[in-house]
């Protein structure tokens, strides 16, 4: 299916018919596909897109009812904090497929995960995924975050293999999800590189604060296949040992694979349904910096700029961060600008910072919300997880990011996660 690009009248449209979207987008000038379940459209975001949050009250408290993960760590929620606080990695050679003629050769793959019946992956991981989660009311908003959703499907059909080509288009995700649940509205498809499952979240959130929304689910899935390992591959950005993030002597990548999935709700509904709520996203910021097709700007402005957004949405000061998830891809480049970022933001404070791909893997779209999830369990227990394959600190990271767990207090989190193209979201968690 070919993505055809429509006119500024039917933009038009879509603003009008989507609001809580369009505040969303300030600023956000890459082109982004989103899929509703009986259609495509597409849109670009001109300048003028306005992001806001308003007036705190219940019905538009953005509380998380629930959340489930599978990574490289374990099939559930509980073997991935117990990995990530043991400082454990899943990260290890490449079984999927043949590695002969790559230089790297390690990722951090989910143990026996197949296909059957011309059917992609995709369905086996969405089923160890939802098989996790409480109830979902059939009202909810479904939002899916994706970079390649069922590729393992193209591979096949390319290679002459029997493959269903419908796992392979982006809106298979929000299908499978919306199918298996029995969900009655509509849902859309959000894919912005490495930021997807960052910026389905503060889509979510914002459709709750804009009360348009009650309940959203923000499902996300990714797959490793030799697809993606050889586009990183080409590009040099596959560390050929674990992922070693802000440490001096990394030098790439490693690749994860894994599904999430959150339900987030306004507090007046989930007062009324009388559930007890894990966490809260209290604020959201994204922003370009439009500096390179893949590398981020070193001066880390457009990081900034999202953080800044984040801050003022949740009506928070930077001195209340009690600890920051960071993107920390081991990549030199990303590692960098995000020090540099944090420094302009917070300071010389001793905030602890902390990175779970040295771990899981860069889990590309699924990112986001894994480490959401994870940012929620650090404020719950007060234990900010080790960063596995943290060494020897790279210039700034000395007092930051550790090795060992960390004790932390307070009641609000930062987490980042930033993307080709100079795409940056952030979110601001809370108890």
């Amino acid at each position: 299916m070919e993505l055809r690009r429509q006119p500024r009248l039917q933009l038009a449209w879509h603003c009008r018919h989507n609001r809580a979207l369009m505040s969303l987008l300030k600023d956000f000038n890459h082109v982004k596909s989103y899929r509703h379940r009986n259609g495509l459209r597409e849109f670009r975001a001109y300048q003028g897109l306005k992001m806001s949050k308003s007036a705190n009250n219940e019905s538009r408290q953005v509380v998380i009812m629930d959340m489930a993960a599978v990574t490289a760590l374990g099939n559930n929620l509980e073997e991935l904090w117990q990995g990530l606080v043991a400082g454990r990695s899943g990260i290890g050679p490449v079984t999927r497929f043949s590695v002969d003629g790559y230089a790297a050769k390690i990722v951090a793959a989910i143990d026996d995960l197949s296909a059957s019946g011309g059917r992609s992956m995709l369905h086996e991981l969405l089923d160890r995924l939802l098989s996790q989660m409480g109830p979902v009311p059939p009202d909810a908003f479904l939002i899916t975050a994706t970079l390649k959703a069922g590729i393992d499907n193209l591979q096949s059909i390319c290679r002459g293999r029997p493959a269903d080509f419908q796992d392979v288009l982006l809106s298979s995700l929000c299908d499978i999800v919306g199918r298996k649940l029995g969900l009655t509205g509509s849902g859309m498809t959000i894919s912005a590189t490495c930021a997807s499952s960052t910026i389905a979240l503060a889509h979510g959130a914002a459709l709750i604060d804009a009360g348009r929304a009650d309940a959203v689910l923000v499902c996300c899935a990714e797959m490793i296949t030799e697809y993606a390992f050889a586009g990183f591959s080409s590009l040099k950005a596959l560390s050929l040992v674990a992922c070693r993030p802000f440490d001096r002597d990394r030098n790439g990548l490693s690749l994860g694979e894994g599904a999430a999935g959150l339900l987030l709700m306004s507090a007046a509904r989930a007062r009324r349904e009388n559930r007890t709520h894990l966490g809260t996203i209290l604020g959201w910021g994204i922003s370009n910096d439009a500096t390179h097709i893949t590398a981020p700007a070193k001066s880390g402005q457009g990081l900034v700029q999202a953080i800044n957004r984040a801050l003022t949405t949740a009506h928070r000061k930077a001195e209340e961060i009690c600890a920051v998830n960071a993107h920390g891809t081991g990549t030199v480049y990303n590692d960098l600008m995000e020090l540099t970022a944090f420094r302009q933001v917070f300071g010389n404070r001793r905030l602890p910072v902390y990175s779970v791909k040295g771990a899981i893997g860069h889990t590309l779209g699924v990112a986001g919300a894994v480490e959401t999830i994870v940012g929620v369990k650090t404020l719950a227990t007060g234990t900010v997880p080790p960063t596995a394959g943290f060494v020897h600190p790279e210039n700034g990271a000395e007092n930051l990011v550790s090795c060992e767990p960390q004790t932390v207090s307070g009641d609000c989190l930062l987490t980042t996660n930033s993307g080709f193209g100079g795409v940056n979201a952030v979110l601001i968690i809370g108890k």
